[in-house]
This record gives structure tokens, C-alpha cells and sequence, in this order.
């Protein structure tokens, strides 16, 4: 695996417990291992036992977590939305910037907008400092959305530079500062901000299609809705020049079934483990096991030791 791994899949797979597992598996292994967690549900704290912050914790040697919440990620960015405002518009219009600004905040991707932020934000200064990062994101429509918003906002950023640049050359010319066009550009606020901002976007783009940096993991389980779920979504992901790494598949039933009515299903489950391979060819395809019981700290060991097993 690669230095950056996100895992994703539609909710009630078990993407959280599996991504908790690797990052048990990548410390154990020796690796200074950060794990995120972008997931509203915020799991991964019942999955350690111990209370995980906004802020880095130390769950185990070797193993730090990270959760992060959309809502106060959405609230903080929009705090720093109005300062930056509050340099480039005139007093007057700052009372109705705040209304448009409050109207947005609960317009839908403005989460997904902030959870992105904070992810870049982490990558860029935590990448140093790790030999491994860990993404457990939210269920795949918002993930997917989340990790297309580079390729997304960076054409909309550069169309908002281009027309704030030519608004300025006009204003220039009407003042007979034509020559200080490039002058007045340099000085503008607004380009700043937005120049940051696109910045920030590219080296989000980079990172994302970089297959020597970042892997990504769909997590599902051997029935057809995540199967075409997932592929739908792998379909989306690589037309941005996401590519994906692999698949895990979660809960596989014993082998060793008597009932007859688990008997019918482990054939299903064969049956759609056959259709992954073959709907999800050139990926790597991980298989664990069902548990008897859900992955808590005093088990989440077995799941660890499957992944050391399927990476030898």
C-alpha cells in the first residue's frame, strides 16, 4: 500500500472497522501510522475504546487517530470565509455578505467542501511526520463527491481569477491607470484569496493522482448492491484520474456452514465473489472473515492479522 490510503464503501459494510484493522496492521508493522476519521458516525472511538478527538490522540504505539466532525469543519471554514471578507468589501455590504455566507452554509457540499480542506490540511502537515496516513470516509456518495472536488472547483477557481483579472483591466483602463493593470492585480485581495485557494486545490490534484502516494480501498460485502454501487463509483473516481488500489471484501461466512439456510447463503456468497473478481479485474481483492462478534479492541486483533496475512 501506498503512504496515503483511504477507505470507502457504502454504509453498513464496515469500512470503519476495516480501516481501524489496517491501521492496527501498518502500526504493528512498525509504521508511524495516523488514522482520520471523516465518518459522521464516528466509530472508530466504540472500535478502540478510547475517546478520539478533533485534535491527534495516541491510541497505541506506533498508532494516532484523528476524528474529524463536517459540521465544525463547515462552521470554522465559513468564520474564515467572513474574516477574509471583511478585507475586501466595503463595511456597508458586510451585513448582507454574512446573510449570503449563513444562506450557504447549509447549501449541500459545503461539508464536503470543509472535510476536503481539513484532509489537505492534515496531508500537507502530518505527511512528514507519518509513514502512513489512513482516510476512514463516509459512505461512497459523499466520498466520491469529497474526491472530485479538486478536479471540480480548480476549472471554477481558474474562471473566477480570469474574469476578477479582466474586471480589473476594465476598471484600470476607465481610470487611465492602464499601465498600472498588472500593478492593481498583483495588489487585488480577491485574487489573492482566490490564487490561495487554487493553490491549494493543485496540490490537492496532485496528491489525489499521484499512484506512488495515495491508494484508495473499497470496502463491500459479497452481495450485488454494493457490487454495483462500488463499481459505479470506481467508474466516476478514475474519470478524475482517481485510480483505485482494490477491494476489501468484508464478512465472509465460514466455510464449515450445517444450517441449510446458511448453507444457501454462503453459496450465494460464492456466487458474488465470483462476479467481484470478475467486475473488479486488475484490483487487488482482499477477503476477511465475519466475526462472531463486532470489532471491538479485544478482537480487532484478528482482523489486523488477516490483513498481515493477505499482504505477505
Amino acid at each position: 500500500m501506498n503512504k496515503i490510503v483511504f477507505f470507502g464503501g457504502k454504509g453498513g459494510v464496515g469500512k470503519t472497522t476495516c480501516s481501524a484493522s489496517y491501521a492496527l496492521h501498518s502500526a504493528e508493522k512498525g509504521l508511524k501510522t495516523l488514522l482520520v476519521s471523516t465518518d459522521p458516525a464516528h466509530s472508530t472511538s466504540d472500535i478502540f475504546g478510547k475517546q478520539i478527538t478533533e485534535k491527534i490522540n495516541q491510541l497505541l504505539p506506533n498508532l494516532d487517530a484523528i476524528e474529524i466532525s463536517g459540521e465544525k469543519e463547515s462552521n470554522l471554514y465559513m468564520d474564515r470565509v467572513r474574516e477574509s471578507l471583511k478585507n475586501v468589501v466595503s463595511p456597508v455590504i458586510v451585513a448582507e455578505i454574512n446573510k449570503q455566507i449563513d444562506a450557504a452554509a447549509i447549501s449541500p457540499g459545503t461539508e464536503e467542501a470543509a472535510l476536503f480542506d481539513k484532509m489537505i490540511e492534515i496531508i500537507v502537515l502530518e505527511s512528514d511526520h507519518y509513514d502512513r496516513i489512513i482516510f476512514d470516509t463516509a459512505p461512497t456518495g459523499h466520498t466520491v463527491r469529497l474526491l472530485t472536488l479538486p478536479e471540480l472547483l480548480g476549472g471554477w477557481l481558474e474562471s473566477l481569477i480570469e474574469k476578477r483579472k479582466k474586471s480589473i483591466s476594465i476598471m484600470s483602463m476607465a481610470m487611465n491607470q492602464a499601465k498600472k493593470t498588472d500593478e492593481n492585480i498583483g495588489k487585488d485581495e480577491v485574487i489573492k484569496i482566490l490564487q490561495a485557494r487554487y493553490d491549494r486545490i493543485s496540490q490537492a490534484k496532485k496528491i489525489m493522482m499521484d499512484d506512488n502516494l495515495l491508494s484508495f480501498m473499497f470496502v463491500i460485502n459479497a452481495e450485488k448492491l454494493p457490487i454495483d454501487e462500488t463499481r459505479k463509483a470506481i467508474d466516476i473516481l478514475e474519470k478524475y484520474n482517481i485510480l483505485v488500489d482494490g477491494v476489501v471484501v468484508n464478512k465472509i461466512l465460514p466455510d464449515d456452514m450445517t444450517d441449510e439456510f446458511w448453507i444457501s447463503k454462503k453459496r450465494d456468497e460464492q456466487m458474488y465473489l465470483e462476479m467481484i473478481r470478475e467486475t473488479f479485474k486488475g484490483k487487488k481483492i482482499y477477503t476477511l472473515p465475519m466475526l462472531k462478534s463486532d470489532v471491538k479492541a479485544d478482537n480487532i486483533e484478528v482482523m489486523a492479522e488477516k490483513f498481515s496475512e493477505l499482504e505477505k
